[in-house]
């Protein structure tokens, strides 16, 4: 049996501690309703008011760490009555307070957070409804996002414009390596394992520019390549990956080195950058917010990082420099519980 699926059959009474945390501050996720949340919708500060389904994700699960049942009902309600629209369990990606969906492809990373975020839900307030509708997402990404490539099995980013015949662009980030094994237990599936599994693989050889660091996109063709739009980085997108490795305790020294050696290189400037073109390898000379201060943070102090280390989310901070913030803290908050 892998770990995965070993983790995948925990008892209940464990998967009730991996949602529960009693230690966690609720001042942070205050603030993030304050500024962020409007009637059960995730107000993306960065991105003119819109709302998506990452951002209903990331709140969803924040709700369920903290044990706020009511602001999760409002989050999940508003989702699913204006983003679950299409003729399957996904959710159009983008609304807009205006116009209502404004793009009705789905993303692939908010699919699997909501699904995430209910299949915990469902365990945490004992609710079958909740977590059937977890599962459903779960089984329309399982059946319709996953895909069999030369490198195995592999998660396309949304069901329209990524996967062409000069080969399939994907996205590193979008594997929530600790969703995994919660999703299947809800969802058994062997796919969970395949694709964990296939993600660590393509983490070891996708790496680029002076620091060996994992890109934002990934072009899986002839050759494995930076992809997306130019300039290809390593930046709001892939900073993801290290707090997804260490949420699901998957990192290893090698996988976490190329982080530590980005970050590190700026340790004691007076802005840590936050982002490196992989071309050139020249970097961002606004600097990083509090989200991926943290996030460095927590990859500098491996094996040792703690949340109460980190800050304060503080009032003013970007609507993701914030969940990046909430989303470490939360992630070594369950690390420390496991």
């Amino acid at each position: 049996m892998t770990a995965l699926a070993a983790l995948a059959r925990l008892p209940l009474f464990l998967a009730l501690l991996m949602v529960t945390c009693a230690c966690a501050s609720e001042a942070d996720w205050d603030t993030f309703k304050q500024q962020f949340t409007e009637g059960g919708r995730v107000v993306d500060t960065g991105q003119s008011g819109i709302s998506h389904s990452e951002g209903q994700g990331y709140a969803m699960l924040f709700a369920v760490h903290y044990g706020d049942r009511a602001t999760f009902d409002q989050l999940w309600q508003w989702t699913a009555r204006n983003l679950q629209v299409r003729d399957d369990a996904l959710l159009a990606w983008r609304w807009d307070k205006a116009k209502g969906v404004t793009d009705r492809n789905n993303a692939s990373d908010g699919d699997l957070l909501v699904a995430w975020a209910l299949v915990r839900a469902g365990v945490k307030w004992q609710s079958q409804e909740l977590t059937a509708a977890g599962r459903r997402i779960a089984q329309d990404v399982r059946r319709k996002l996953v895909k069999k490539v030369a490198h195995g099995l592999v998660l396309v980013p949304g069901l329209e414009g990524f996967d062409k015949k000069e080969g399939m662009t994907v996205n590193l980030s979008y594997w929530v390596f600790p969703a995994f094994p919660e999703i299947a237990r809800a969802d058994p599936a062997p796919e969970w394992d395949e694709l964990a599994a296939t993600g660590i693989a393509m983490l070891q050889y996708s790496r680029f520019g002076r620091w060996g660091l994992p890109p934002d996109w990934l072009k899986l063709g002839e050759r494995v390549t930076p992809g997306g739009n130019p300039p290809e980085r390593f930046g709001y997108d892939a900073v993801r990956i290290p707090v997804h490795l260490l949420w699901a305790r998957r990192e290893t020294e090698a996988l976490m080195r190329p982080y530590k050696a980005f970050w590190g290189q700026f340790e004691g400037a007076k802005a840590l950058p936050s982002f490196t073109n992989l071309g050139d390898d020249s970097v961002d000379t606004h600097g990083a917010g509090q989200g991926i201060r943290s996030v460095a943070q927590a990859v500098a102090d491996h094996p040792r990082a703690r949340p109460d280390r980190l800050p304060a989310l503080a009032r003013g901070e970007s609507y993701y420099s914030s969940v990046l913030l909430l989303l470490v803290k939360q992630a070594l908050r369950e690390r420390g519980a496991g």
